[in-house]
């Protein structure tokens, strides 16, 4: 448990040092759709859908936040966050592709570096979690413990926090 509790501690000290600009500017992308006439489309594969469940089922949900469906029409005022546990998902691909043709910004958020990867490449801004690999040796070698869900709530609240800040001043 306290190996968990180190190693989990690391992780989230990790992702907010390394992209402290990434969730301010991520915030700011997003507050563009709450000001306008937009919503904000949360596009959370996988186990990170837990995402869209506290923005819009919390106590204090994620103003004007809507999930992404296949045949959901996203407008130019629309702001979309995408949520994905690789860089390479097929579904966030076509998703970001379609965004970038259509040149309706977004925000991803993927575990691999910011750096030589077409997701990267599309998004207004990128967070990552920097989850390559389990947190924890197994016993026959492997890494286990890979909390997607976890460091991508972190990514949601850290964010929500500038995005509440920032509506405040408005």
């Amino acid at each position: 448990m306290k190996m968990l509790t180190t190693q989990l501690n690391g992780l989230l000290d990790r992702i907010a040092k390394n992209n402290e600009d990434s969730i301010e500017e991520t915030a700011r992308l997003l507050a563009q759709a709450t000001v306008g006439e937009g919503r904000i489309i949360i596009a959370a594969f996988d186990e990170l859908n837990a995402v869209h469940t506290v923005a819009t089922m919390s106590e204090k949900p994620f103003i004007g936040t809507v999930r992404y469906e296949p045949e959901l029409t996203i407008g130019q005022a629309d702001r979309v966050w995408i949520f994905t546990r690789s860089a390479n998902d097929p579904r966030a691909l076509e998703l970001a592709r379609k965004l970038a043709d259509q040149f309706i910004p977004f925000a991803a958020v993927a575990p691999e570096k910011a750096e030589d990867h077409e997701l990267f490449d599309l998004a207004m801004t990128y967070i990552s979690t920097g989850l390559l690999r389990g947190l924890l040796p197994g016993e026959n070698g492997e890494r286990i413990v890979e909390p997607h869900a976890l460091a991508a709530l972190f990514v949601y609240e850290a964010v929500k926090i500038s995005y509440d800040e920032m509506l405040e001043d408005i």
